[in-house]
């Protein structure tokens, strides 16, 4: 039996990429500066070697176990999209369209005249600012919160009292439906949240991410035409569309996230668990919270040592992540920066240090190999390094 647990730490970033310039991320570097200044205790990363990786400034215990490394974002851009496709098999050659300034007037007007009402926004701003200058106003008129970030994305906000959860999904379905060639943004999200005062407002956990479908082939659809099993856990489903995955637990925030990540682990399959722990990025990352950043990755850390307890002989667990969101960095964007990769077994016996990565791809094609497939996604596998 052989099993592979992929765990993304949403936004984990170890350092800024050498074309950090051109997206105005000099400078970042997520792990480094939350762990230089909250110190968190990782036991269990470390003895996997996790304070090997450049950057990353862990420590590095004697006898530790594993295989770490870091990777480049082959693709242009610096979302979740963009990179959970391309550690997936998938590199876009065209970034995603982004729109610092709004969304064109004719692409506002089509989606009111769709939905049948106003909206209100239509810039770029964070989600938690945006509730607070728009929200007032939102409940008096009932018109949807439209915004953006630098990310490739058209979020949509209502409150859960006034617009009925349903209605808000299905206006982002038409969203989607209308967003596409020029402006085929990587993904329309449904940002509901409740409170009736400025200052009062809290996003509730139904958010729901309306993505495009994947423009080439991925590991889960490789694995899934070859007949293994493959699960998504949370956010996985949007990400992908549902394609490819067998099974998925839309769990919302780390500790569900994990929770149904070890109960997958007490379970008999040949296949994938494909998990996302969104609040690194979410809750800490783009809210600038190196403490509470910092306290995730500890707690992440006692997860993972249950996680080691219930490992089987053919088990594999990657950890790497998609993009970064350095707290202690200005703005509340994403970060463009390297991705830490670190890969244990219950049957490794020493350290192997896996270099810089020339694409976030090598972990599909490692993936691919490990089960024994032909392909190789344009990328290079370490399954053999895992085996040494």
């Amino acid at each position: 039996m052989k099993r592979v647990f992929l765990i993304v730490l949403d936004s984990v970033g170890a350092g800024a990429l050498p074309d950090a310039a051109q997206y105005g991320d000099v400078g970042a570097s997520t792990l480094e500066h939350v762990l230089d200044a909250e110190h968190p205790s990782l036991p269990h990363l470390a003895s996997m070697g996790f304070g090997h990786i450049p950057n990353v400034p862990c420590d590095r215990p004697a006898g530790a176990r594993g295989a770490v490394g870091r990777a480049i974002e082959r693709s242009a851009g610096k979302d979740t999209t963009t990179g959970h496709w391309e550690m997936s098999g998938v590199t876009l050659a065209k970034a995603f369209p982004t729109y610092p300034d709004g969304f064109p007037a004719e692409v506002i007007a089509a989606f009111e005249a769709a939905i049948g009402r106003k909206t209100l926004g239509n810039y770029a701003s964070s989600g938690t600012v945006i509730l607070d200058e728009l929200g007032e106003e939102h409940l008096k008129t009932g018109y949807p919160i439209v915004y953006t970030s630098a990310d490739s994305v058209f979020q949509i906000a209502t409150n859960e009292a006034i617009v009925p959860i349903e209605t808000l999904y299905e206006w982002c379905r038409i969203a989607r439906g209308m967003l596409v060639g020029d402006h085929a943004v990587g993904r329309v999200i449904a940002r509901p949240f409740l409170g009736d005062h400025r200052g009062g407002f809290t996003r509730t956990p139904r958010r729901k991410d309306f993505s495009l479908e994947p423009t080439g082939r991925t590991i889960l659809d490789a694995l899934s035409d070859a007949g293994y099993f493959t699960m998504g856990v949370g956010k996985i489903e949007d990400i992908f569309c549902m394609r490819g995955i067998r099974e998925s637990i839309h769990a919302a925030g780390n500790p569900a996230c994990m929770d149904v990540w070890l109960d997958t682990m007490k379970r008999d399959f040949d296949g994938l668990v494909f998990v996302n722990l969104v609040d690194f990025d979410m809750v800490y990352g783009h809210r600038r919270d190196v403490k509470g950043y910092a306290d995730a990755l500890a707690a992440f850390d006692v997860g993972l040592g249950d996680a080691m307890k219930l490992a089987r002989p053919g088990d594999l667990i990657l950890i790497d992540a998609d993009h970064g969101c350095d707290p202690s960095f200005h703005g509340t964007d994403h970060t463009r920066e390297y991705i830490p990769i670190v890969a244990w077994t219950p049957e490794m016996t020493r350290l192997t240090e896996l270099g810089t990565r020339k694409t976030y791809a090598d972990i599909a094609a490692t993936i691919a190999e490990w089960f024994g497939l032909d392909e190789r996604f344009g990328a290079e596998s370490f399954a053999a390094q895992l085996k040494q």
